[in-house]
């Protein structure tokens, strides 16, 4: 759309740059310009001036130059039309609009909209009534604070179906209105033909709005039992559910400023990612569509997917991989988590804190690494004209990349990765983790990686990782700084505390103890652990009492062993042991970890192997565990 070149310098005429810089960062008047530090660069001293006179900025440091409408672009990650409607609404202008029949359907859109808003003010206020108690409950108890309550405008819709119509008739809003902006459903049909009901009831409220933060439509999550637990609003003249993304004008500045962005399944996902510091959006019920792969595009070049670890997270994620891949430009893909077995990003948040998090995010693959192992689930490649079949499925994949320059770059790639699959010791159907990837991931994938080890109703199986060259280093690192009365500790914890080896156990089995003595009774805990399932202390104390252990655990668990580690005797809660052995794990093995987990990539990444990869997210997984709890501790 074409703009009249004296819209444009009426705007530049009626809002100043420096009002515009003003709202968002310190300015220091000099002469008749202002100083700003820069926010295109990393600065500590003002050096970006601002010249009002002359409707310009410039950056003496980085050369940052432009008007009022440039800034917003780069520095709010704004297009060009949506800066001018932001500089207009300032100036208390309209833009002019393309005909008579466009001027009229955007006035009806701007009606609807201040209806729809008009009627998220009063759902905000009923959350903070007595009829919203329940609902501020809930909110309170996932943890959000009064700011982000505030921030994303959430509300509470009453159980009863005429509360809306009843209060927006008392601001003159006739029901025709309501109906048209989703707000009121009208029965069409049946006994009820022409009856009209609130449409969101008895619900806590996410107000869905547009990349300017204009609220459009609602979404709404029932409390207790009743179904659907999850509600939108309808399509209307405002809304369509499938180019719109949730949590977009909130995460749109940060996450342009970050170069990060998130995408989750859900509204809380969405809120508890952003009150811990990650800018996040989620689609509405539905997969990533192609509108909204390009939205995220238009913020950040390469967007992580963080969909939940079960099968239908999985899905999702492969839905908007294949959506993708005809849109694919050079710097422009998709980055894919998987999260533990049965958690969600705000869950993991709300447990492990936001350590936990940025480990998993560590370890988001690309989309071409995604493609390749979600294809090796569809169907196994034990024999040569299954192998046969999925190097088609590869190959008419890359064909589908409608961009020339990254259709050569993924064919390349995937060329080279089915030659490895070829090679006589390339192991037919490993790849990138062969169907032991897709069963990891059916389970939680990346952030578990325990592959085949959790057995035997769920307990966990020590695994025996090779000890590779590399980690020499680090291996000796351990045993210069782990003293034996810390070594002692630590087995005394499990032994006090065995529960904790369902957690921390990997973390166990992957430390060799310098004391021989010790090191052999870290191996019979394990394997203990492992075949008599559900063991408590006492049990686990007679099978080492029955083995010859008896005066080595009794002076392991003495008060004199245990004299200044209160965490590992008995009657330490378990949180206490938990945090106080994540600790003293973290600082002694964690270097050793990193080591192999470093060791362990350059492996993949040289081999491809269903043994590299599996290896890789074992160490993946027991890293996160430490970070995991010592997140918890730093909390505390």
């Amino acid at each position: 759309m074409s703009l009249p070149p004296h819209f444009l310098d009426e705007l530049r005429d009626r809002v100043t740059v420096s009002s515009v810089i003003g709202r968002k960062y310190k300015l220091e008047r000099k002469g008749r310009e202002f100083l700003a530090v820069c926010p295109f660069h990393n600065d500590t001293k003002p050096s970006l001036s601002i010249v009002d006179d002359k409707g310009f900025y410039h950056c003496f440091a980085c050369g940052a130059h432009g008007d009022v409408f440039k800034f917003l672009m780069e520095n709010d990650g704004l297009k060009f039309m949506e800066a001018v409607e932001q500089v207009a609404s300032l100036a208390g202008l309209e833009v002019p609009k393309e005909s008579p029949e466009e001027q009229q359907r955007a006035e009806r859109r701007r009606s609807l909209q201040e209806v729809v808003d008009l009627a998220c003010r009063w759902y905000e206020r009923q959350l903070h009534t007595s009829a919203g108690e329940a609902g501020l409950r809930y909110l309170k108890e996932r943890g959000l604070s009064d700011d982000t309550i505030k921030t994303f405008r959430l509300g509470w819709a009453p159980d009863d179906r005429k509360a809306l119509q009843r209060a927006m008739k008392a601001e003159g809003v006739e029901t025709d209105v309501l109906v048209e902006a989703g707000l009121v459903k009208r029965y069409e049909e049946g006994e009820r033909s022409g009856e009209t009901v609130d449409y969101m009831r008895g619900r806590v409220l996410f107000p869905i709005t547009d990349r300017r933060g204009k609220v459009i439509a609602f979404g709404g999550r029932v409390l207790g039992d009743g179904q659907p637990k999850y509600l939108n609003s309808p399509d209307t003249p405002l809304f369509h559910k499938g180019r719109i993304l949730y949590g977009l004008a909130q995460a749109r500045e940060p996450a342009h400023k970050s170069g990060e962005l998130m995408v989750a399944e859900g509204y809380m996902d969405v809120i508890a990612l952003a009150q811990a510091g990650f800018p996040a959006v989620a689609p509405l019920g539905t997969a990533l569509t192609e509108d909204q792969i390009v939205e995220l595009w238009r913020i950040t070049p390469e967007p992580i997917l963080c969909f939940d670890g079960d099968t239908a997270g999985q899905r999702a994620a492969r839905r908007a991989c294949d959506r993708a891949l005809p849109l694919l430009k050079p710097g422009h893909s998709l980055r894919f988590v998987t999260l533990p077995e049965g958690q969600d990003p705000d869950d993991l948040i709300q447990r492990d804190g936001k350590k936990a998090l940025r480990a998993i995010l560590n370890t988001a693959i690309g989309l071409a690494d995604f493609l390749w192992a979600s294809e090796l689930l569809a169907t196994p490649t034990d024999t040569p004209e299954r192998k046969a079949a999925f190097f088609k499925r590869m190959r008419d994949l890359v064909r589908e990349v409608a961009d020339q320059g990254v259709q050569i770059a993924y064919k390349d790639h995937m060329e080279a990765r089915i030659d490895e699959m070829r090679r006589p010791q390339g192991r037919a159907g490993s790849g990138y983790g062969g169907r032991d990837f897709g069963r990891n991931q059916e389970r939680g994938g990346a952030a578990r990686g325990r592959g085949n080890d959790r057995q035997r109703g769920g307990r966990w199986t020590p695994p025996t990782p090779p000890e590779p060259a590399g980690s020499r280093t680090a291996r000796a690192l351990v045993d210069a700084v782990l003293p034996r009365r810390q070594q002692q500790v630590i087995l005394a914890t499990f032994l006090h505390h065995p529960g904790l080896l369902d957690e921390l156990g990997e973390v166990l089995a992957t430390l060799a103890l310098d004391d021989p003595f010790l090191d052999n009774l870290r191996r019979q805990i394990l394997e203990i652990n492992a075949e008599d399932t559900g063991l408590d202390a006492d049990g686990l104390r007679d099978h080492l009492m029955a083995l010859g252990y008896s005066e080595t655990v009794d002076g392991l668990l003495s008060d004199e062993a245990l004299h200044h580690a209160g965490f590992a005797r008995k009657g330490a809660s378990h949180s206490d042991a938990r945090q106080g052995l994540a600790e003293l794990l973290g600082r002694f093995a964690g270097p050793l970890l990193r080591e192999q987990l470093f060791d362990a990539q350059r492996e993949y990444e040289q081999t491809f192997s269903e043994a590299s990869w599996q290896r890789m997210l074992s160490l993946q997984s027991t890293l996160q565990a430490i970070t995991s709890a010592s997140a918890l501790e730093d909390a505390n």
